[in-house]
């Protein structure tokens, strides 16, 4: 198979994925690797991709929180998730914005619709809902602002 065949195969391959969803550029390699394709050339397409517009990670970035927000997820585990996928962590906290009132809200919706509402009556389901909502990954303060109290 000439070099030619091999790029262009890799390429049909990244856009086939990139036509259901956007990637990160790691994703995008990560995946065309578990497919024995040779490194020189999967760099190659890639940064085609790049160039061309196909591939923007500030464009994943932004698409990825607004779907893990809307999944009931916190800051701080939609930012681990993002480092995870290759994103540098400037263009995170750049698009994340972890002090943005609008993620007490999200804190309190997530509380709202896994405990229904119900403050919690003893020391015990306090520090559940409380786990619940650092697993999600709010912020101290975000869990705070949900029992009305300051910690």
């Amino acid at each position: 198979m000439s070099e030619s065949d091999i790029l262009s195969n890799i390429r049909r391959a990244a856009l086939r994925w990139l036509a259901r969803r956007d990637y990160s550029q790691r994703e995008i390699t990560q995946k065309l690797t578990v497919n024995d394709y040779p490194a020189e050339a999967i760099n190659t397409v890639v940064t085609a991709l790049t160039r061309a517009g196909l591939i923007n990670e500030n464009r994943f970035t932004e698409n990825y929180i607004n779907w893990r927000r809307g999944k009931g997820c916190g800051p701080l585990r939609i930012s681990m998730e993002l480092q995870s996928r290759g994103i540098p962590s400037e263009m995170i906290a750049e698009q994340i914005h972890i002090t943005d009132n609008a993620w007490f809200a999200e804190a309190q919706k997530a509380w709202r619709k896994q405990f229904k509402g119900k403050l919690p009556t003893d020391f015990k389901l306090r520090a559940k809902q409380m786990r619940f909502l650092q697993y999600r990954g709010f912020t101290r303060e975000q869990i705070a602002s949900v029992f009305g109290s300051e910690e």
